[in-house]
């Protein structure tokens, strides 16, 4: 059974990536961490605790960074609700995170524990992971892979026109963890739009199946779904972390392409910017041997050609079941 840890900051997209691996069969999550992103640090814990209670698969949670390593704190209050997951008064968790210990440490000790074994799922600002590499650079070395909802993937940003949100929200963390010498594999903010958002019909089609876990999962992204009315003039929920989690949990659902990934963190106009290069040939290149970046081989993986009908598919199966 695979072992993964979540590390999130627990909006409402994050909510439904959390539901996929906790009511999946053959994933084991250790543990979840949570960080500053879509909501502060307390309401991010909150969040994930709810989420996770819902689910009646209960699993430790560590609370971890309350603000970026260098930056000034940036949350997405203004798309996922004040409390991040919408304002329907749903967060109410009876379960409390694990007192005493940082989620960087926390990371830390599982890892040791689970040598080559752990998958880090990290679908916010990777604050926590980057702490856990500063400090423990040969023990993260053991970790078998991190997946990121992060960068733009190969479109346009949706916090400034090259950044995506996570990254944004504290580049200098990504860049630290996009050099950490383990295999990354992202999921950009351009495979997570079009078809792959729910549409009216599909999350009426949740609703009307009477269970709890997809009513939550509808109910908690109505904040998302207003936000896409006032930005884009109709109703749909575009649900970025849930469609990285589908690639960890169905290898089927995308392919990966290597691709040499540089994090811009000086100029303020391109901070948060991944520049990607698939190696392709180019004016002036001639593929990954030109190291353009200076990288001696390709540093990750990005997700493409997402096939979002069975990924819709799959996801009603479990959030109905």
């Amino acid at each position: 059974m695979r072992k993964l840890i979540i590390d999130t900051d627990t909006g409402s997209d994050d909510a439904v990536a959390i539901l996929m691996a906790l009511l999946s069969d053959d994933i084991e999550v250790l543990a979840m961490t949570t960080v500053s992103g879509n909501a502060p640090l307390e309401l991010a814990t909150a969040n994930c605790l709810q989420t996770m209670e819902i689910t009646g698969n209960i699993v430790p949670v560590y609370a971890g960074a309350d603000r970026p390593l260098i930056r000034e704190r940036v949350h997405a209050q203004n798309v996922h609700g004040e409390d991040g997951m919408g304002d329907m008064d749903l967060i109410h968790p009876t379960l409390k995170a694990v007192e005493g210990v940082h989620a960087a440490d926390a990371i830390i000790d599982i890892v040791e524990k689970n040598p080559n074994e752990v998958e880090i799922v990290a679908i916010g600002p990777v604050t926590n992971i980057a702490l856990a590499i500063l400090k423990a650079p040969d023990t993260m070395k053991k970790v078998k892979a991190i997946w990121t909802m992060g960068t733009a993937g190969f479109g346009p940003g949706n916090t400034t026109s090259v950044a995506e949100f996570n990254v944004y929200a504290d580049a200098e963390a990504y860049r630290i963890m996009m050099n950490c010498g383990v295999p990354i594999y992202i999921g950009g903010f351009d495979i997570c739009i079009g078809a792959a958002a729910w549409t009216v019909k599909d999350m009426d089609e949740l609703l009307a199946s009477g269970k709890p876990i997809a009513k939550f999962a509808v109910e908690c992204n109505e904040g998302l779904a207003q936000f896409n009315i006032r930005c884009k003039g109709r109703r749909f929920v575009d649900l970025p972390d849930a469609v990285t989690m589908a690639r960890v949990l169905w290898d089927d659902i995308c392919d990966v392409v290597p691709c040499m990934g540089y994090v811009c963190i000086n100029e303020p106009a391109t901070y948060g910017q991944v520049v990607l290069y698939d190696g392709s040939p180019l004016a002036g290149l001639n593929g990954f041997e030109d190291k353009p970046f200076g990288f001696s081989e390709p540093n990750c993986y990005v997700m493409k050609n997402f096939n979002s009908k069975l990924y819709k598919e799959r996801l009603a199966k479990l959030l109905t079941k």
